[in-house]
């Protein structure tokens, strides 16, 4: 017996069901870095979308917007840069058949690890909110860090913009609500 009860062979197969586990997380870790995002639901056209498609918009629709952030207990602004979350919505189009469908219909934002955020059709074509709501893919001239994703969500209009920044985004999904 040694130290803490364990033999030598105990600790060998602790040892080994560590490293094994250690690789699972680092391998679902990977698993968790977005490298597209899909819009689909009630829409005409379902697009999946990567950094170079979101590139690729019309100039007036890729903008830069500098937003602050907290890290620990310290504010830093930083400036990013993406796509209207409205201009990729327009591009997929909403399937409704009925005139005032829009007028209850949600965006369902969700990142690979389940985090969801939701913005309502009338906020994002409607207000401000809209203006501010963009799909990242830089941070101060750079691609995004890996605990960001490729692709990320900020909705810099809001007061409060953490609760709406979705990291890893995979899926923007477009709901009709009764």
């Amino acid at each position: 017996m040694t130290s803490f009860g364990f033999s030598q062979r105990a600790r060998g197969a602790l040892a080994a069901a560590l490293i094994a586990l250690a690789g699972t997380t680092l391998a679902a870790a990977a698993d968790v870095v977005s490298q597209q995002v899909v819009v689909a639901g009630a829409v005409r056209t379902t697009l999946t979308l990567t950094v170079d498609d979101l590139k690729a918009f019309p100039a007036d629709q890729v903008i830069g917007l500098t937003v602050t952030r907290r890290i620990g207990d310290k504010e830093t602004a930083s400036t990013v840069r993406g796509v209207k979350l409205t201009a990729v919505l327009e591009r997929a189009g909403l399937a409704g058949t009925d005139r005032n469908e829009w007028r209850h219909t949600a965006v369902l934002a969700t990142a690979t690890d389940g985090y969801q955020a939701v913005f309502s059709w009338p906020e994002l074509f409607n207000t401000e909110v809209g203006s501010g709501a963009l799909l990242i893919f830089e941070r101060d001239g750079q691609p995004l860090a890996e605990r960001e994703g490729a692709i990320a969500l900020v909705s810099a209009r809001d007061l409060r913009t953490g609760p709406r920044s979705v990291r890893w985004l995979t899926k923007l999904e477009v709901r009709v609500l009764q």
